[in-house]
């Protein structure tokens, strides 16, 4: 009897896997944000600032001019709004409505990490939909520090002005399927700022870059950092809600212990 070859199953490749790993992480990560309290219990630095009032301006409130230069492109004002989202369907309405916001306040817009669309193509849409629109002010990409590869293509995907890198070694830490091997992480950075023709950033998901590390970015030809720390969202406590989705104690009682670890917003 001849053997049919349409019946046999094949397992999937690892690259199969891995992209549909990361499509449910994106999934995961909004619906814990959007589900849970997963905000820093720190206080933030701004909560201990106090602006006089003064009672005399001496100044005309619509001459008042907040443009700025953000690496060489126009910004209305000294705000962006930062990595966010992608990576699942469901993430596309999300950016849609936050590449609207950018455009009628003219502020830069960065999207989420760009690794699922790399990893599975059928993706792209839900961070191309940030360039369709809000094409008139500065998008940034988004790609991992060892994903130097596919920094090219995460520009091109959305026809960026700025290349953000993320780091988020804390996360891995207690991500359930995290990686925590950062060795050469500053030698693929700078292949990275070699391998693209727009300004390179670094940006940390919610822990801080200390002085040491900025001087480190600096020396390897990184254009900006973004000084974004300890305050708002915990992503500690994001994966610390996925690690209990996983029964993972372990994980969990890390993303307990490091719920508020890293420096202040400045």
């Amino acid at each position: 009897m001849a053997h049919d070859r349409s019946e046999e199953t094949t397992a999937p490749s690892v690259n199969t896997v891995e992209a549909e790993q990361t499509r449910r992480r994106k999934l995961e990560h909004i619906e814990i944000c959007l589900r849970e309290d997963v905000q820093c219990r720190r206080s933030p630095m701004f909560e201990h600032v106090h602006l006089i009032h003064k009672a005399l301006p001496e100044v005309d409130r619509d001459s008042i001019d907040l443009t700025v230069n953000f690496l060489g492109l126009r910004a209305s004002a000294p705000l962006i709004i930062a990595a966010m989202t992608g990576g699942h369907p469901d993430a596309m309405e999300i950016n849609r409505k936050l590449a609207e916001a950018a455009e009628e306040l003219r502020i830069p817009i960065g999207v989420g990490s760009q690794r699922a669309a790399v990893e599975d193509p059928t993706l792209e849409d839900t961070f191309r939909v940030v360039r369709e629109v809000a094409p008139s002010v500065p998008v940034i990409a988004n790609i991992g520090a060892t994903h130097v590869d596919a920094a090219p293509a995460a520009v091109e995907m959305i026809e960026a002005d700025i290349l953000a890198i993320h780091l988020n070694p804390l996360q891995e830490a207690i991500q359930p399927e995290g990686d925590c091997n950062s060795v050469g992480m500053l030698d693929s950075i700078a292949a990275i700022v070699e391998s693209v023709d727009v300004p390179v950033m670094v940006k940390e998901t919610g822990a801080g870059i200390s002085a040491q590390v900025a001087v480190a970015l600096e020396e390897v030809g990184v254009a900006a950092v973004d000084v974004g720390g300890v305050g708002g969202t915990s992503w500690a406590a994001v994966e610390y809600y996925r690690a209990l989705q996983e029964n993972d104690e372990v994980k969990a009682q890390l993303g307990l212990d490091f719920w508020d670890w890293g420096f202040p917003r400045p």
